[in-house]
């Protein structure tokens, strides 16, 4: 038997970390996790079935998903060779910051963010620094700007629209860093099509640009595990030499090109509706006494309980069947909910539990919960 603990041989650095969780409750409305209300439509379904059925499942998938990148370099309007495909979007930052990231590397973020970013960065043995959002949770591109080009960064994080607050940091002052920053600047654009903004045209001038995409979320195919990397070529072959092999399943890549088939005609109104329902939530939360919805650019958005914990509102709202996500322990966030657009029928019912338990007369009966 080890006389050791093994625990010991695990770098002190992760140790030191709280992984990445998200607590086990079950609601019948779930608006919780930014995913897409809609499923996966189902001609692209029967699609994506005909594909798989018609190849040998006891074959490995192709080593370098030419079709997908192909099909991938025309619907982002970037080259196939600065194209990698992973296992969501996930998959690519961790390579990215695998082949970028060492001890003392400087990894600038604006916080409040992803915690997923710190996490992998920190368990690099990365040096993590950070710039917070302004008041009113944007991003303060002066200050972001003003770190990078100071020293304190080597590779800066963004994610554009921003997880959990939802705002953009815009293409002029994307194009300002990148022209005055001596480093790699890298911007997951996981909710990019909630937005209308897409910074891939800066692509050809700045090599030093990496973005980060998903078929999770405006794609419908978040149970499908999909994400890509648009870079320049050389960046993409290095960080390809952290990426798994065959990290993506025949039905994932099938899944994959599909979608970008059937985009225009059965994904692209679905984000149109989604948007819709964004704007109409948050002009109905607005009218609510005692909560405070923020503007955002992606499919969920930021509210401000300024009379109840929000722990106490995300209970009742529990209590009714609603789940959302509790983002108080963020930096700066402490009197914040965040809530996903849902389905019309799904924000209807949201608007109603919100209506019922800020009112007076059901206050001191659900606080207690």
């Amino acid at each position: 038997m080890a006389k050791f603990d093994p625990i010991t041989k695990i770098k002190p650095v992760v140790r030191a970390l709280s992984a990445y969780t998200l607590d086990p409750i079950e609601t019948p409305i779930k608006i919780n996790q930014n995913e897409n209300p809609y499923d996966l439509p189902e001609p692209i379904k029967r699609e994506v079935e005909e594909r798989v059925r018609s190849r040998a499942w006891s074959r490995y998938p192709a080593f370098v998903p030419s079709t997908l990148l192909e099909r991938l370099a025309a619907f982002s309007g970037w080259r196939a060779d600065g194209i990698l495909a992973g296992n969501g979007s996930n998959e690519l930052i961790q390579a990215l910051l695998m082949v970028t990231v060492g001890p003392g590397t400087r990894v600038l973020l604006v916080e409040p963010t992803f915690t997923l970013y710190r996490l992998q960065a920190s368990a690099l043995g990365g040096d993590v620094r950070s710039v917070a959002l302004d008041a009113q949770l944007s991003f303060d591109t002066e200050a972001v700007e003003t770190a990078a080009i100071s020293g304190a960064a080597d590779v800066v994080v963004l994610c554009s629209p921003n997880n959990p607050t939802g705002c953009v940091y815009g293409l002029e002052a994307l194009e300002r860093l990148l022209e005055r920053f001596d480093g790699l600047v890298v911007v997951d654009e996981a909710y990019r099509d909630f937005s209308g903004q897409d910074a891939a045209r800066l692509l050809p001038r700045y090599r030093n640009l990496v973005l980060l995409r998903t078929f999770s979320k405006a794609m419908a195919m978040g149970g499908m595990r999909v994400g890509y990397m648009l870079a320049d070529p050389a960046v993409a072959v290095e960080v390809a030499k952290a990426k798994l092999p065959y990290n993506l399943n025949i039905v994932s890549m099938a899944a994959a090109e599909v979608a970008i088939e059937r985009h225009d005609d059965l994904l692209r109104p679905i984000v149109e509706s989604i948007v819709l329902e964004r704007e109409r939530l948050i002009v109905e939360i607005g009218t609510i006494d005692g909560l405070e919805p923020f503007p955002s650019s992606a499919n969920f958005f930021l509210v401000r309980c300024s009379k109840i914990p929000p722990a106490d509102l995300f209970a009742r709202l529990v209590a009714d069947g609603i789940l959302v996500r509790d983002v108080s322990r963020y930096p700066m966030l402490a009197d914040f909910l965040r809530i996903t657009v849902g389905t019309p029928e799904e924000n209807d019912s949201l608007l109603r539990s919100l209506r019922s338990a800020m009112s007076d007369r059901n206050r001191e009966r659900w606080r207690s919960l």
